[in-house]
């Protein structure tokens, strides 16, 4: 019996991959993460630090513990295939990057330290779901922002031609015009700020500006954002299936668990009987 028990008792690493898998363990670490980040930007505050200077310095060492610890516990778990997954590496590289020295000429990467607060994005799913559409998106984005280049380039030429010599400082060059326009595209104080002060002498200006707000501003911009979102929908579907695959899994294992179990209860209760007759 106690042969059977032992046999089906986890192994450790079994129990640590558990652990370190749970629910419980990841809201802690994401409790953890959030706590230095705040700590972190006390220590940015004079006030804070004359009052709980040591406190605050305190808690930053114990966060940076627990998250070696963490990342410790992770590689013993799954050993080489801890550097298979991307999420894996980036909190290595942040909590590595933690325990650089920061004296002496690289002192400037005490300000790294606000970086862990950034694994926020590996630890939270939404956050990770949303990083992995981003990067899904980028092949399509470079197609739209070639399109926003060469409408730029277009409009700066002809901006240059039109009201160059008249606004030089906004369009005097084409790289001036690019700049300009880019704050025309972002809406800021482009039209008391440009587009007014160009109307003034030339009148029919806005034929030109916009047409070009309309496309760069309404029309490629939208662009990047159903590209965010059909990469984002993808993965969910993506996420959906693997999930159903996965709890299917998890579905075999048990009933291949309780038929293990049968067998092993079979198997007890023939030894009783043997052990009844003799």
């Amino acid at each position: 019996m106690t042969g059977i028990a032992g046999a089906l008792a986890p192994s450790a690493p079994t129990l640590l991959r558990i652990i370190v898998e749970s629910r419980g363990f990841t809201i802690a670490i994401t409790i953890v993460i959030a706590v230095n980040a705040i700590t972190l930007g006390l220590e940015t505050w004079p006030l804070a630090m004359q009052t709980a200077g040591a406190l605050l310095l305190a808690l930053d060492t114990l966060a940076l513990w627990i998250f070696t610890v963490e990342i410790s516990l992770k590689l013993w778990v799954y050993r080489g295939r801890f550097f298979r997954d991307a999420w894996n590496v980036f909190d290595f590289l942040i909590v590595a990057v933690a325990w650089v020295p920061t004296t002496g000429p690289l002192s400037v990467l005490r300000a790294l330290r606000i970086v862990r607060a950034l694994r926020l994005l590996s630890i939270v799913p939404q956050m990770r779901t949303v990083i992995g559409a981003l990067l899904r998106a980028l092949p399509g984005m470079g197609s739209v922002i070639a399109v926003l280049v060469l409408v730029f380039y277009v409009a700066a030429v002809m901006a240059t031609k039109l009201f160059g010599a008249d606004f030089p400082d906004w369009f005097g060059s084409v790289g001036a015009s690019m700049y300009s326009l880019f704050q025309i595209m972002t809406l800021e104080s482009w039209s008391m700020g440009i587009v007014r002060p160009v109307m003034e002498q030339h009148p029919y200006a806005w034929l030109f500006f916009v047409p070009f707000i309309v496309v760069t501003s309404f029309a490629v911009l939208n662009l990047f954002i159903a590209l965010i979102v059909n990469s984002m929908q993808s993965m969910q579907s993506e996420t959906n299936s693997q999930v159903r695959a996965e709890a299917l899994a998890a579905h075999d294992e048990r009933e291949a668990l309780a038929c293990r179990i049968e067998a092993l209860t079979a198997e007890i209760r023939q030894m009783r009987e043997i052990m009844r007759k003799d």
